[in-house]
């Protein structure tokens, strides 16, 4: 008995969810790949994360707004919600991880010695 439904749904879930990280990657290439030296105020990085912040805010406040439809009875497919739910959170953890992999980063430069 096969379950095509659901393979769509986990699929375009997926597609989704992924759609935001390989956003930021594509504009990190992009940035990358358009300077012949690097920058040396940090300003294409500090775009960078500041877009993806302001990415996150979004997916939280949609996925909010969603949520509250779904609590008042307001929305139709309770699956929007939660697609909506998991985006925010996937990229929450991407985001909680970037941060702690430079705060690692930071605290081995600081550990070097001169």
């Amino acid at each position: 008995m096969p379950i095509d439904a659901v393979n769509g749904v986990t699929t375009n879930a997926m597609t989704n969810g992924l759609s935001s990280v390989a956003g930021m990657s594509s504009d990190l290439g992009a940035t990358a790949g358009t300077s012949a030296t690097p920058s040396t105020d940090g300003s294409g990085f500090a775009a960078s994360l500041g877009n993806a912040v302001d990415g996150l805010q979004a997916l939280q406040s949609d996925s909010k707004t969603l949520a509250l439809k779904a609590v008042t009875g307001n929305l139709n497919d309770i699956h929007d919600a939660t697609i909506a739910a998991t985006r925010a959170q996937v990229t929450l953890e991407l985001v909680a991880a970037v941060r702690n992999k430079g705060v690692d980063a930071f605290n081995e430069i600081m550990r070097m010695q001169a």
